[in-house]
């Protein structure tokens, strides 16, 4: 048990987050709401936690007010443990002059907060995963091989295999052969044998090849000498794995459960909704192994006069004669009379409005926070605190794949409608 107390997560925060714009306008990519009232750091934050790996820095420099507000406010470990989450934002000093330049970069440049726990071993996560695991039976195939690096890796078509790095390995599991998104012949030379994973005959022809899923395990004095060995080394994927399987013991870790990279609006979306279904890939349901976030003690939702099926309903929410299908309602939502939600993401509000402010709204002609009454939205995604009015059609009629709207107040995004944060939609806007 020794060996696994002084494990550190780095978990890495990401860039600008431009796929995911404009949901990344305002906030850093970890930070962006998921499932109605979760946040995406959330995901491999509560792994972390239900997996014992209880010292944990989050790695980020774009926009990280909103990501700092919600650690900050969501884990405080007991006083008599040695729990943490905190936040570590790209910092200049006289050694390290420049901002994170990669994800190795990242972690080269905070190698001094992370020495100061006396760490042996470094868990490098993604801060927009969406899945769940137990990193203990990662770390044990870790140790148990005596292993300098270990990937975890999932089977992979040969359709979706051509968009991650691939691996090959030897019978033991060692990695050999690293291809960063290989085409062609390059792609063909990839595929293994998975049935040496435990994968049967026929899942092993359906999925012949090892995708990284960019999740590491280093031994954190092999971490400092690949970091150290060419300061131009900026990517793991890229750079430092290849560089490792070289000279070193590199393992693979099969992950034959649901994985999804959430890092594009097509995939962030389909994720969400997929939440929604009977039987979702990802359950929240879980009490094993549960997803946290912040307690925010809201009131249950009402809902009045409504027609809704395969739907997430978050706390807070007032619904009044609305009909919904396939979508997440998120927190303190406020949805009027005849009000029609398909195939979309409401993210909800930061706030209630008072009978006070709803009432100065009226008399200036501004909406409410929420969505007015019968306006129609169908395959959206609404932001925080957006104001729909009356009688809005959010419907993409011309099926405009790419469009920014010069006033900032919608932008469309592989035919998805975004209404990004705060923003006001008018009365009998079309769009």
């Amino acid at each position: 048990m020794a060996q696994y107390e002084n494990v550190v997560a780095v978990i890495l925060g990401g860039g600008a987050g431009s796929r995911l714009f404009p949901l990344t306008k305002d906030r850093a990519k970890p930070a962006v709401p998921l499932g109605g009232k979760y946040r995406l750091i959330d995901v491999p934050i509560s792994n972390c936690i239900n997996s014992s790996v209880m010292q944990i820095f989050v790695l980020t420099q774009y926009n990280s007010a909103s990501l700092n507000r919600h650690i900050s406010r969501t884990y405080r470990f007991s006083s008599f443990s040695t729990g943490f989450v905190e936040v570590l934002a790209a910092e200049q000093r006289t050694d390290s002059p420049d901002w994170f330049q990669g994800t190795a970069d990242a972690v080269r440049q905070t190698l001094p907060h992370i020495r100061d726990w006396r760490t042996n071993t470094v868990l490098i996560l993604s801060g927009d995963h969406l899945y769940r695991m137990d990193y203990r039976q990662f770390l044990k195939r870790h140790f148990e091989t005596n292993a300098d690096v270990t990937i975890s890796v999932i089977p992979a078509n040969p359709h979706d295999a051509q968009s991650f790095g691939l691996l090959k390995t030897s019978d033991d599991g060692r990695i050999i052969e690293f291809k960063e998104k290989p085409k062609g012949d390059a792609l063909e030379a990839m595929q293994v044998d998975t049935t040496q994973f435990g994968l049967t005959g026929e899942e092993s022809a359906a999925r012949p090849y090892l995708a990284s899923m960019g999740i590491y395990i280093f031994n954190y004095d092999r971490l400092v000498e690949l970091l150290n060995e060419d300061p131009t080394y900026f990517d793991f994927g890229g750079e430092i794995i290849p560089a490792a399987i070289e000279k070193l013991n590199v393992q693979a870790h099969l992950f034959n459960s649901y994985w999804e990279d959430i890092g594009t609006m097509r995939a962030f979306y389909q994720a969400n909704l997929d939440l929604a279904s009977p039987l979702p890939k990802f359950d929240f349901f879980n009490d094993a192994d549960p997803i946290y976030t912040r307690s925010r003690y809201l009131p249950p939702s009402k809902i009045h006069v409504c027609d809704i099926d395969n739907s997430m309903i978050s706390e807070g929410c007032i619904l009044n004669g609305v009909y919904a299908r396939n979508s997440i309602i998120g927190l303190r939502s406020r949805i009027d009379e005849g009000v029609r939600i398909e195939n979309s993401i409401v993210m909800g509000a930061d706030f209630f409005e008072s009978f006070e402010d709803l009432q100065r709204n009226t008399g200036s002609s501004k909406p409410h926070v929420g969505i007015g009454q019968n306006s129609i939205v169908n395959r959206a995604i609404i932001d925080k605190n957006a104001r729909i009015g009356a009688n809005v059609r959010l419907v993409n009629q011309h099926n405009v794949e790419t469009f920014d709207d010069e006033t900032g107040c919608y932008f469309i995004r592989e035919g998805i409608i975004i209404v990004p944060k705060n923003a006001i939609i008018p009365d009998g806007t079309v769009i």
